[in-house]
C-alpha cells in the first residue's frame, strides 16, 4: 500500500508534459479559439505551467502581449525553455498575483483552478486585473468520466488499494463539471458566463507508452502510484494491462475532455 503519500507534486516539467502537459497543449488552442478575443490584447495565464495555454495565445490570438504566472520553479523553466523572451514569466500563486489591476484584456487559467487553496480567492485575483468588459476564462479536465486515461488508472487503483480513492481526482475535484464552475463564476461576478466541453483523443503507442509517464512522479495520479510499495504498484499496472481497450496492433486509443467556461468582468 501507500507510504507517505503525496497526492499532487509539481516540480519537473518535462516529466509533466509526458505525462499531461503534451494533452493540455493538444485542449489550449480550441479553448483560445473559443474565447474568439480579438487581435492585439494583452493576456495574461493563470498558473501557465510548462507554458502549454501561453503557446497557444501565441500561435492563435495574434496578443500584444502575454504574461505567464507560475509558482512552481521547474515548471517555468520548462516554459522558459520552450518559449523564450515571448512571454513575460512571473513567479507567484493565483492568489495573489503580481499584476496591476485591470491591465490585462483577457485574464485565463488552464488545468489549475481545481488546484488552488481558494478558487474564489483565485477569481478574485483574476477579476481585478482584468479591464472592465475583459474576458476571463478557464479549462479543467472532465475527471469524474470523460478524461479516460486518468479514469482508467483510477479505477484500477481503487480496485487494487481502497484508501486511493481518497486521491481519486474524479471525487476531490467537484468544481469540474459545468454547472459548478458556472456558479463559481457568477459568485465571482461575472458576466455572460458559458461553458463548453473540449475533447481530443489521447493515443498511445502500447501499454508502456500509456505507463510510463506515470513513472514521472507528477501530478496527483502519477505522485500517488509512485507512493506505492513495489508489489502494490505492480498489481495496479497488471490490472490496467488487462482491462485497458487495446487494439490489435497493441495500440490504445482514448478520449481526453476538458469542460471550459468564461465570463465577462463589469463594474
Amino acid at each position: 500500500m501507500a507510504q507517505d503519500r503525496v497526492p499532487d507534486t509539481w516540480q519537473y516539467g518535462r516529466a509533466y508534459e509526458r505525462y499531461v502537459g503534451r494533452w493540455s497543449r493538444e485542449v489550449a488552442p480550441s479553448f483560445v479559439d473559443w474565447l474568439a478575443v480579438p487581435a492585439r490584447r494583452r493576456w495574461l495565464d493563470v498558473g501557465c505551467g510548462t507554458g502549454a495555454l501561453c503557446d497557444a495565445i501565441l500561435s492563435a490570438a495574434a496578443p500584444v502581449s502575454v504574461d505567464g504566472v507560475e509558482p512552481s520553479p521547474g515548471f517555468l523553466e520548462t516554459a522558459v525553455d520552450r518559449i523564450g523572451g515571448r512571454v513575460t514569466f512571473h513567479r507567484g500563486d493565483a492568489s495573489a498575483l503580481p499584476i496591476d489591476d485591470h491591465s490585462m484584456d483577457a485574464v485565463v487559467s488552464g488545468l489549475v483552478l481545481n488546484f488552488v487553496p481558494d478558487v474564489d480567492v483565485a477569481l478574485a485575483e483574476m477579476r481585478r486585473v482584468a479591464l472592465v468588459g475583459g474576458v476571463v476564462g478557464a479549462y479543467v479536465w472532465d475527471y469524474a468520466e470523460r478524461m479516460e486515461l486518468m479514469r482508467w488508472f483510477w479505477d484500477a487503483a481503487v480496485d487494487v488499494d481502497p484508501g486511493a480513492a481518497e486521491y481519486d481526482e474524479g471525487t476531490r475535484f467537484p468544481l469540474c463539471t459545468p454547472d459548478a464552475l458556472t456558479d463559481r463564476f457568477l459568485a465571482a461576478g461575472l458576466t455572460a458566463v458559458e461553458t463548453t466541453g473540449i475533447e481530443i483523443p489521447t493515443g498511445f503507442a502500447d501499454f508502456d507508452d500509456y505507463w510510463s509517464p506515470f513513472l514521472g512522479g507528477q501530478g496527483a495520479a502519477p505522485a500517488y502510484l509512485m507512493s506505492l510499495d513495489e508489489e502494490t504498484r505492480a498489481r495496479v499496472r497488471a490490472l490496467l494491462e488487462e482491462r485497458l481497450p487495446t487494439a490489435s496492433d497493441g495500440s490504445i486509443s482514448l478520449i481526453a475532455r476538458a469542460w471550459a467556461v468564461r465570463g465577462i468582468t463589469r463594474e
